[in-house]
């Protein structure tokens, strides 16, 4: 009796198991074992790709075009401003560059009073013109016109000089306006593979908006010169 009860035990382990099997291979106890039936069968991981016929491989001269390294320039981009916005636009792009920034100096102006009367303006006119004094009309500052401009300046210690001048010579009802301040002018270089060089050119992104050109021979010839 005892042998036989053994074997009655070990048939229904046997069966319990095969139904246990038989239960998760179903997929019926994935949410509870964590263990996924069909994870490691083939057709499942086919079904996860998405168009494998697509899939290409690369040719050797494609490969060699995004391996290939170019030097790129955006700008002048003027002022601090944009240059900032430029730059987080290159960072979100995973692209670092290079700064070069020059002082444009601004613009300041001889000019008249306003001249709303027209008769009055008229009269202006006339008198530099027998003067050969030449005038051009204000533009830039809506709140200072109508007015003519008789010299521009890169300081207004220039314009402040040239002013006295004017008034040596009779010339009265002038003053010295600002038409532009000073400000920063800004270059940004990347060095980019065939990738980036792409992402960069089709960027829609406003604060690249001035367009990437291929960087000048002349940098480049004048830092050989300087380390020959």
């Amino acid at each position: 009796m005892g042998d036989l009860t053994v074997m009655r035990v070990l048939v229904l382990v046997l069966l319990a198991a095969n139904a246990l099997f038989f239960t998760w291979s179903r997929g019926w106890l994935d949410t509870v074992t964590g263990l996924p039936a069909e994870s490691g069968r083939e057709p499942q991981r086919l079904a996860a790709q998405q168009h494998p016929e697509r899939i290409q491989p690369l040719a050797a001269s494609a490969v060699a075009a995004l391996a290939q390294r170019s030097c790129l320039a955006l700008g002048p981009l003027e002022g601090d401003a944009a240059l900032a916005a430029a730059q987080a636009a290159l960072h979100a792009l995973g692209a670092e560059a290079q700064v070069r920034s020059s002082e444009q100096p601004g613009v300041w102006v001889v000019a008249t009073i306003r001249l709303a009367d027209a008769e009055f303006r008229a009269r202006k006119e006339a008198t530099y013109k027998q003067l050969k004094l030449p005038f051009e009309p204000l533009h830039g500052l809506p709140a200072e016109q109508p007015a003519f401009v008789l010299s521009r300046h890169a300081s207004p210690a220039d314009a402040a000089a040239q002013a006295a001048a004017f008034d040596k010579r009779g010339l009265k009802g002038l003053r010295v306006l600002e038409l532009a301040p000073a400000q920063a002018r800004h270059t940004l270089v990347v060095q980019a593979d065939g990738l980036l060089a792409g992402q960069l050119r089709a960027s829609r992104n406003a604060a690249l908006a001035p367009g990437f050109k291929a960087c000048g021979a002349a940098p480049a010839a004048a830092a050989s010169a300087a380390s020959g």
